[in-house]
């Protein structure tokens, strides 16, 4: 790891100031630019963060509103999913709202 700059007070036309070597110059645009790169990335990277929370919200609101949750197998109930058998996806007889429903729950919940 590179030495860190000690930079050198001076004064400056009655003003303090700071002078580096012109690696220490260079070293410190070089560390700036390395700097602005990461913000923009962590800035990306928050925004598609956001997108996503506002993609499974919405898909929890459309889930939700479509009624209450089946009783599916998956759901830990012995009597089979409410809605029509055209939703169902699998032979337990679990639909793919159901389905969803249940993953987005596991996946908002960190606990669980």
């Amino acid at each position: 790891m590179a030495k860190a700059p000690q930079p050198r007070h001076i004064t400056l036309g009655g003003r303090e100031a700071v002078a580096l070597t012109r690696e220490e110059y260079d070293q410190l645009i070089a560390s700036r630019r390395q700097i602005g790169g990461q913000s923009a990335r962590v800035r990306v990277l928050a925004q598609q963060a956001k997108r996503t929370e506002q993609l499974l919200h919405d898909l929890e609101a459309l889930i939700a509103s479509q009624g209450e949750d089946c009783t599916a197998p998956a759901h830990a109930s012995s009597t089979p999913c409410l809605h029509s058998p055209s939703t169902r996806t699998d032979a337990a007889g679990s639909c793919l709202r159901c389905e969803l429903a249940a993953l987005l729950r596991r996946h908002r919940d960190p606990a669980s």
